[in-house]
């Protein structure tokens, strides 16, 4: 029978009640690239099972979208969840568990330095099957999401993506030649070396970005409201590669505080400091955390839902490409919150998808959305 978008998802439906088969894979535009592991979050763990959280709970989301209309009709498949790295994530989480616990390793202890070997050898094993899986995608001129997982699972994918835009500069596409832009929604910086010893922590993935993907030339942080004294050094000496967008802005800026810019200004003032080819990292935590409420690090204030909606529409209407992008650290709690934490990462997801598509790289939906 014909798709019926309108209908309720059938039993065997994919993503978002899309069809899942192998033809609707090859057809699709957006791929996501489910990732279930979390090894070094600090705090609060279990966003390992994001992937499969989110899968069933997008299959309530209706798919004419207010911001972005019928974003489905580019094409949406998601892989399957591989058991391997759910595997490898459930050993290294052990692993890494007794140092979190203390605070971080401690070099001196033989058994902290076997811990730490075999959390990050598990974590460049993720980072390198994310780089082929995402290599691989973008070469068939499809656009490829990860759905975390912890935020250290991205890694792979934005070497890829710089990689990939560098390859078209080589081309000759003479706005590749100014490299790639992030995108970052998130409560946390990132930006802390090896934190607690572990070298691809989920609080050091931009850090790690910045080090391995020379090819990112510009990096805007909007949500921010948790932060150390060595990461803030890391932005200063960036030399202006790292902008940063404060939740304390955002909050002065939507409440119309003295002294302080609109936020339309605010907002268009951050995404015109971005290159033309665009990464966009969503962190579940960006949020208000009532949005959140299982994430490992929730942090007091946070987004709006429909501010960040507007953020990713207003990038999209720029007239930036979204080449790829990630969500993370959605974590089904136990309880009650487990729904609600899966319900609102779905539409974060769909929300995304929405803005590779609208931004030209995946094709438009034919119906347009609403603008208030």
């Amino acid at each position: 029978m014909p798709f019926d978008p309108s209908a309720a998802a059938a039993p065997d439906s994919g993503l978002f009640g899309l069809p899942a088969s192998a033809r609707a894979l090859d057809e699709a535009s957006i791929v996501i690239v489910p990732v279930p592991f979390d090894a070094t979050t600090s705090y609060g763990g279990g966003a390992s099972a994001g992937p499969a959280a989110v899968l069933e709970a997008s299959k309530q989301v209706d798919l004419l979208d207010h911001h972005f209309g019928n974003v489905f009709e580019a094409g949406i498949a998601m892989l399957p969840i591989p058991k391997n790295i759910a595997a490898m994530s459930k050993a290294a989480r052990k692993a890494a568990k007794p140092i979190i616990e203390r605070g971080g390793a401690d070099p001196a202890k033989p058994a902290d330095r076997k811990a730490v070997a075999k959390v990050d050898d598990a974590c460049a094993r993720v980072q390198s099957l994310v780089r082929t899986q995402f290599a691989r995608l973008l070469a068939e001129g499809k656009t490829p999401g990860l759905l975390g997982g912890d935020h250290s699972t991205p890694l792979g994918a934005l070497e890829a993506s710089s990689q990939y835009v560098q390859s078209l500069a080589r081309a000759g596409d003479k706005r590749a030649k100014a490299g790639l832009g992030i995108l970052h929604l998130d409560a946390h910086m990132d930006l802390r070396d090896a934190f607690e010893g572990l070298a691809q922590s989920h609080a050091s993935i931009m850090f790690n970005v910045l080090r391995a993907c020379p090819g990112v030339s510009r990096l805007v942080q909007i949500g921010i409201r948790d932060y150390c004294e060595d990461e803030l050094g890391v932005v200063e000496a960036s030399k202006g590669r790292v902008r940063v967008v404060y939740d304390a802005d955002v909050f002065a800026a939507m409440h119309a505080l003295p002294g302080a810019p609109s936020l339309g200004r605010l907002i268009d003032r951050a995404i015109a400091d971005l290159p033309h080819y665009m990464h966009v990292s969503f962190d579940i935590d960006a949020l208000d955390p009532s949005l959140c409420p299982g994430t490992g690090t929730p942090v007091a204030g946070g987004l709006p839902f429909n501010l960040a909606a507007h953020i990713l529409r207003a990038l999209a209407d720029s007239g930036r490409r979204v080449v790829s992008f990630d969500l993370v650290e959605v974590c089904p709690a136990p309880g009650a919150a487990t729904e609600w934490d899966a319900n609102v990462g779905a539409r974060v997801l769909y929300k995304l998808c929405g803005c590779a598509a609208v931004s030209g790289n995946a094709g438009k939906p034919k119906r347009k959305a609403r603008r208030a």
